[in-house]
This record gives C-alpha cells, structure tokens and sequence, in this order.
C-alpha cells in the first residue's frame, strides 16, 4: 500500500559511482562538461559527481586535479544539489585521518561546491562519522548519514534502526541505505524503510548497485514503503555492478501517485551522448553484462571478484578462485561480519587470498589484517574470533577509543613537507590524503606550467603558493 501522494526524487550517479563500478574510475572530465548543462536542467533531485574512488583516479590515471573537477562542475550545474561520497574518518582514502584533515576536507568540499555529504563507514560505527557529520553541518552541507547493508546473523531489522536512530542523534539531515553488493532483497528494502520512515522520520534514500538482478524490484518496493530519493545511472551506464536505469525507474513511476516528474524524451537524448561516452573506455569496460549469482551466496560485490581474478594470475593460481570466494564468508565471520565495502572489503578479501594461497589460515596476514583485529578501523558490527585474533596479534588487546583519537594532527607537518609544490590547502589535502601520488601529480603540474610560462614570456614567473 503506497503511502501518500509522493513524487520520487531520483540521484543521477554517472558521473561518480557508475563508471566507477563499470569503467574502473577512468571517466574524463573534458567527457562530462559537455552534456552537465542538459543534467542540470534535468531536475534530479540532486547529481553524485565527486568522492569515493574519483578523486585518487584523477590524479593517479586521469592527470586531473579532483578539486579543479568539482569547480568545473560546478561552474556548469547551476541548479542541482551536487553530491558526493565521503568515507567518514577516512575521507576518500583507506584509512584513518587525524581531525583536522577531517575538519579541512570537509570545508574544502563545500567550498568548492558539495551541497550533500554521503557519509558511511565500513563498520557501522558512528564513531567514525561523527567528526565529518559535525563539520559538514556546521558549515551548511546536507548530511546524509549511511547505513551500509549487509546480511549476517548480527544484522536485523532491529540493528539497522538502532543505527539509524543513532545516526539521527548525530545530526543527520536524511539517511541512506547504501547497498554496495547489490543484496538487499524487495521484501527487505520495503520493511526497513518502512521500518526507517516510521520509526526514524528522516528523508530515506536508497542506494543499491544492480549486480544481482534485484536493484529495480528492491526499488519499486522501497517506493511503496516510503522512500523518498532512489540512485539511478543514464542507461548507458547502469546495471551490472551499476545502479539501475534512470529512464527505466522514470518510465515505471509514470502515471502513479510516485511519478517522478522527469521527461523521457530529453532523457533520451543524454543517454545517446553517454553511448558515445562509453565507447571511448572500452579499454576499462569490465561489466560482465549477466547477473553475478556470487553476490547472493558470498556477499563479494563485482569489483571484489575482479581484483581476486587479478591477484591469483600474479601468482598463476587462477584455479583457486573458488576456494576464494568460499573463504571470504569465513573470514568475514572472524572479523565480525563487516559490511564489504571500502576498505573492509579490500581487507577482508585480501586475507582471503592469503588463506588460500599459503595453505594455512592466518598464517600470513597483511598489515591492514592486524591493524583491524587491533581495532584501528573501528568497532565491528559483531565480536570478532578470538582465536584468530590471538593468532593475528598475540596478547595484544584491541582498542576501546574511537580509533581517530590516537591520532596526532596532520596538517601542519604535511604543509611543510609538500612545501612550495602546493598552491593551495586543497593541493596539501590532495597530498596528506595521497602522498606518493599527490607529489607526482603536484610537481609534474608546477613543470608544466613553469614550461607554459617560459614559453609565453622567455623566463620564469614567480608562483603565488601556498603559505608554508
């Protein structure tokens, strides 16, 4: 039963987390600016176009500067919200950053023109979102806190709105349920966000990619629940591991009390430039066009399996891929079923491979394995395996702190140490958050344009950098 006469708002995610799940991040800007005006006059409800894995992709493959892609950006989408993806205390990184780099980035991001802040962890623990959320309200953004999902014996409807309920008193503006591996099944969407709408009285928007077949039935449920925003891609870049059409939720929503308002013929004429858009990445294209049946039975989003692929050729044990995918729910259950999402999913998958590979389970670990059984990433959803913890870390006992409070500030010295190379204190956060690469990036740049400079007047002008 529907609730109300309630137009869907519908998040376009093209130009962030669709080709970043299909095309491997590798999307220009020069591929965006031309078609963002037609966006623009869309009427989405708002555009994800920044965070998650684009900003280390523009300067590590793409020799873009992610600040100067958001300004562009936002140079050209006058009308609608832009939104980004930002992992809690780590930012758009793969760890922990000390609170003052929490306290800059966010700032930065809204000055240079995010109006909502998607903010997750991968653990759940409110702990890690609470600084960012702080930040970004106090500096006007829209905080849209996240629940991560995932399916475990600990992950109940009663879980998810105690979280929700949490993430409320925190000062979230709206919630999102972020289903990254494609699981969460019709029956499930519909009752935690009715549970969520009910309970919680927050804005309710669902995220979910398409990898198992689910996404559009998940959605049209959740719409009959309540939920108020869905995240939809242009149909050139939607389903697999992207997120479900924007053309076909508009076209299923018509002529319901739920009808998003949006026109399908100026759709249309996006989705042919977005054709061409994609055919120029053919070389990154790794969306495997049927439904991944894995996804249900071991809970391993798409990217997961292609970098298991990748791993086990290194070390010519391609065969052992089953094994592998067999393992990952095991060792998830050892850390205390986290949500496979960056970076536990990255540390849970690689200890997988390990297992297999050296024959014995925790025999070998990596650094990031002890750094999680120490609780340096937060606290689990569930209690982790003592007995693997004791073989990762002996004695040792985790800690009980929010992890980010062992940290000392990061700024000061980082400004110091990238010293005349940046310009801005947007280049020292691109470089604290990315150091090896950020310093490549931020000296090639100062190359190029001593070079231009030379060019034009016959000698080198003197930069305006940033204070050090």
């Amino acid at each position: 039963m529907t609730q109300g006469i309630t137009p869907i708002g519908i998040t376009d995610t093209t130009f962030r987390d669709a080709h970043q799940s299909l095309l491997a991040t590798r999307m220009k800007v020069e591929d965006m600016l031309p078609i963002a005006a037609k966006m623009d006059a869309i009427g989405f409800y708002s555009m994800e176009v920044w965070g998650g894995a684009t900003f280390d992709s523009c300067m590590r493959f793409l020799n873009e500067d992610p600040w100067e892609r958001l300004r562009k950006l936002r140079d050209v989408i006058k009308n609608t919200k832009l939104q980004m993806l930002l992992r809690g205390q780590n930012l758009v990184g793969y760890r922990h950053y000390a609170d003052d780099v929490v306290e800059s980035f966010v700032k930065k991001a809204i000055f240079n023109g995010i109006d909502i802040l998607r903010i997750f962890d991968a653990l759940n623990d409110p702990r890690n979102l609470e600084k960012a959320m702080t930040v970004a309200k106090k500096e006007g953004g829209h905080v849209q806190a996240t629940i991560s999902y995932t399916i475990s014996p600990f992950h109940d409807l009663a879980y998810y709105l105690k979280l929700a309920q949490t993430l409320k008193d925190l000062g979230a503006d709206s919630l999102c349920i972020k289903d990254m591996a494609g699981i969460i099944t019709p029956t499930m969407a519909f009752d935690l966000v009715k549970g969520l709408k009910e309970n919680i009285q927050l804005p309710v928007q669902l995220h979910c990619h398409y990898t198992s077949g689910m996404a559009a039935m998940a959605y049209y449920k959740a719409v009959e629940a309540g939920v108020d925003v869905l995240d939809c891609a242009m149909s050139p870049f939607a389903l697999s591991t992207s997120q479900p059409a924007v053309e076909t939720m508009v076209a299923s929503l018509e002529h319901t009390p739920h009808a998003t308002g949006l026109d399908l013929e100026k759709l249309s004429e996006i989705a042919e430039y977005f054709k061409g858009v994609r055919g120029k990445y053919k070389k990154f294209d790794v969306a495997d066009s049927t439904v991944d049946t894995n996804v249900l039975r071991y809970q391993i989003p798409g990217g997961m399996i292609s970098n298991f692929i990748s791993q086990l050729q290194q070390q010519n044990a391609l065969d052992k891929l089953p094994l592998v995918l067999e393992e990952v729910p095991r060792v998830r259950a050892d850390f205390g079923f986290p949500p496979l999402v960056t970076p536990s999913s990255q540390i849970v998958g690689s200890q997988a491979v390990l297992n297999v590979l050296v024959g014995e389970r925790y025999k070998m670990t990596s650094n990031e394995t002890k750094s999680y059984m120490k609780g340096l990433y937060g606290q689990p959803p569930a209690p982790m395996n003592e007995e693997v913890r004791k073989k990762v870390i002996g004695e040792e006992q985790p800690i009980t702190v929010r992890p980010a409070d062992l940290l000392e500030p990061q700024m000061e010295e980082a400004k110091k140490e990238i010293g005349f190379y940046a310009e801005t204190e947007e280049d020292v956060l691109s470089y604290v958050l990315f150091p090896q690469v950020a310093k490549k990036f931020l000296e090639e740049r100062l190359a190029g344009k001593a070079q231009v400079d030379f060019t034009l007047v016959g000698s080198e002008k003197n930069v305006n950098h940033y204070p050090v």
